[in-house]
């Protein structure tokens, strides 16, 4: 059987009984929660009943505590410890792994994409520079912004939420922890696909926006755009299968007692962009797929000389690419959301409003691609209609900032590290903000749209947007993912220098726009007006680089001689706080029921009477268990076999990178070959397995029972 969440063991008995709401009759005993305060007043109390239609697939879940070191501790990290070596290297399903190999893999990216970025700024740091050729320079180019938009961008985001979501849900696993690893090795395989070609000579050299008819096959004949084509459809698959984990997690993983509206901003920011990725990745990954048709089957989608419309390339990537954008920023914006509260020690300000900005931002991002084609010829009421949302979108877009800003001003800031780091990204928000509203205005983009103005944008937007609340995460949650804290000075220092050299290496671009510099140009002459800025850009390039160094640094350092954590030492709010640092492989003992959105605040803040209970909960311990939970109440209704570790994963998804292998070879044989071992990877996968079947608990819920 396959994994078990949204599964049909996740539904009750055939019989239609098991979980109900209602009045119970006289034969049902009180099954009472840990905490006499667990729910809110009139909310409810649990009742197990006295008949069951099917006793084989009940159980009544055992209530109580397993403390470290106790004898179901040490049986809980048996049942879910990944076997040791190479073995649990390649099968583990393990979250945490999972995430972490995320971080790392798009930290390897980011470095690879800064290189190409520092060599392109020794390009043009002086004109008429023979540093790159034409072509060499295209390559760089588009491989840079391949790599920083869709190898780092997202995939970084993607390892926080994978380490961090179960933690903070009050869950031990995502909800399919085989897709989740499914998911990041087909990540990797489109990295390494992307950039086999590139010592080759024959990456892809169009732009990572790779507009037709260039990349078409009239004017690009090499194999530069299949391998391009190819690796963003391959890259589609992991992007989108994680996604509909997220959203499965969200809505049956949480804790008892978590509403919807008791999980933390990253979880909405993850969920927005997960839902956004369901809907917009088709898109891009069709747009490639039909280029390559194109290229090989002798289509003429994109070819206007037999019919086709080169326009629809920009529409089908612009309906992604724009979405995408808020992709790579929400999550980061609920990475701030709710690391900044804890150094200004109080909760975050207008918590419901900031949720709901998150998913207007997203709604409304669906609706501004053509903001990105206002130069194309398009009909004037399309670009009226366009334009003025480009400039609502900034409406619930500044509801987070005023938040942010309201949250630091009513609150007592403790000025560490991470904390630098989400106020540095508050001011370059409000900077990229500001110039996205500029080029809203048709008549003004019509001007800047292919300067280097729009590239400022683009970086102050999706790099410093991204970047600095990732590396303040990193910051926050390090005692967490490894058990030491990171040394704040030369954290200090990282702040300082990435800020100065950010700023002084893209603010500037602001200038050169405005004085006409064109995009993606390999050079120009020395008379243009334009070398002494392009000078301090590529300064301020290498002085962020500089910062980042500082970063890994302290990163390499800090694993080997950083001081010892608590499992709280930020004295945070939120539940992956209350699990020890790093975080056991089952990571909770017990499930725990939650009363509140600030579980480890709650004596300090007495926002209700109610109390969570962290040390008492369902004990799940005959296999890897968890509990899931109805979707918006988070009422326990079932529970939930774990899967094994499997190496199904990394060979469903090494397979099916081969296939794109074979595709771009134009080898039939290899790649019906790989196809039919993508079959019989899937078999395995999917063989029904009795230990999976999953068992509703014998327990209902009481509606007339209150907990007071």
């Amino acid at each position: 059987m396959s994994d078990p969440a949204g599964s049909s063991g996740l539904k009750p008995s055939p019989e239609g009984e098991g979980w109900v709401r209602g009045n119970q009759n006289k034969e049902e005993s009180l099954f009472n929660p840990p905490h006499p305060n667990l729910l809110p007043e009139g909310e409810g109390a649990y009742a197990v009943s006295s008949t069951s239609p099917n006793p084989a697939l009940t159980r009544i879940p055992e209530v109580g505590s397993a403390p470290i070191g106790s004898a179901e501790e040490k049986h809980l990290a048996e049942l879910w410890e990944s076997a040791p070596g190479w073995r649990g290297w390649l099968s583990t399903i393990d979250h945490k792994t999972i995430g972490m190999r995320y971080l790392v893999t798009a930290f390897i990216f980011l470095l690879m994409g800064g290189a190409e970025a520092l060599i392109m700024r020794l390009q043009l740091a002086r004109p008429d520079q023979t540093l790159l050729t034409p072509e060499q320079y295209n390559q760089l180019f588009t491989m840079h912004g391949i790599t920083m938009i869709f190898l780092y961008s997202l995939p970084v985001l993607s390892g926080f939420s994978n380490y961090l979501w179960p933690l903070m849900l009050g869950s031990r696993d995502m909800a399919f922890p085989r897709l989740n690893a499914f998911s990041y090795w087909v990540f990797l395989f489109a990295g390494i696909f992307l950039y086999t070609s590139f010592p080759l000579g024959e990456a892809p050299n169009a732009g990572w926006f790779n507009y037709v008819p260039f990349a078409g096959p009239e004017y690009n004949t090499g194999p530069n755009i299949d391998v391009y084509a190819l690796g963003m459809v391959l890259l589609g698959i992991s992007t989108t299968v994680g996604a509909i984990n997220f959203i499965v997690t969200l809505f049956r993983m949480r804790a008892p007692g978590m509403s919807i509206g008791r999980v933390p901003i990253l979880i909405w920011g993850t969920l927005t962009a997960a839902v956004a990725n369901v809907f917009a990745v088709p898109s891009v990954s069709l747009a490639f797929f039909l280029l390559w048709l194109d290229r090989q089957t002798d289509t003429h989608f994109f070819d206007m000389l037999n019919g086709g419309k080169p326009l629809l390339w920009q529409h089908l990537f612009w309906m992604f690419g724009h979405p995408w954008v808020y992709v790579v920023v929400l999550p980061a914006m609920g990475i701030v959301s709710d690391a900044l509260p804890t150094f200004c020690r109080r909760p975050l300000v207008g918590y419901s409003a900031v949720a709901l900005s998150t998913m207007a931002t997203m709604l409304l991002g669906f609706g501004v691609w053509i903001h990105h084609m206002f130069a194309t010829g398009l009909p004037p009421l399309a670009l009226s209609f366009f334009g003025a949302t480009s400039m609502v979108i900034s409406i619930p877009s500044a509801v987070a900032v005023f938040a942010w800003i309201a949250t630091i001003w009513l609150g007592r800031p403790v000025f560490n590290t991470p904390f630098l780091f989400f106020a540095g990204f508050v001011i370059l928000f409000m900077i990229g903000g500001f110039s996205g509203v500029m080029v809203a205005a048709v008549p003004l983009d019509l001007q800047l749209n292919e300067t280097y103005f729009i590239v400022a944008h683009l970086h102050y937007v999706l790099l410093g947007i991204n970047v600095f609340p990732v590396v303040g995460g990193i910051y926050y949650w390090f005692p967490k993912f490894f058990g030491r804290m990171m040394d704040e000075t030369l954290g200090k220092w990282s702040f300082w220098v990435m800020f100065i050299g950010f700023n002084l290496g893209f603010f500037p671009m602001h200038v050169l726009g405005l004085l006409g510099m064109p995009r993606r140009i390999y050079t120009y002459a020395p008379h243009m007006g334009w070398s002494t800025v392009n000078m301090v850009t590529s300064i301020g390039a290498f002085i962020f680089a500089a910062g980042i160094l500082i970063f890994i640094v302290n990163i390499l350092v800090s694993l080997k001689r950083g001081a010892l954590a608590s499992s709280n030492p930020w004295d945070a709010p939120t539940l992956e706080w209350a699990v020890q640092s790093p975080p056991p492989v089952y990571n909770f003992a017990v499930i725990p029921f939650i009363a509140s959105r600030h579980p480890l605040w709650e004596d300090r803040l007495d926002e209700n009477a109610g109390r969570s209970s962290l040390d008492q909960g369902y004990l799940l311990m005959e296999g890897r268990e968890t509990i899931g939970t109805t979707p918006l109440d988070a009422i326990p209704d079932v529970i939930l076999k774990m899967p094994e570790d499997s190496y199904t994963p990394f060979f469903l998804g090494l397979f099916g990178a081969l296939v794109f292998v074979g595709l771009l070879l134009h080898s039939r044989e290899f790649t019906v070959l790989m196809a039919l071992a993508c079959s019989l990877s899937l078999m395995v996968w999917l063989w029904p397995r009795k230990a999976l079947v999953q068992r509703v608990p014998d327990i209902k819920y009481n509606k007339g029972v209150a907990h007071g």
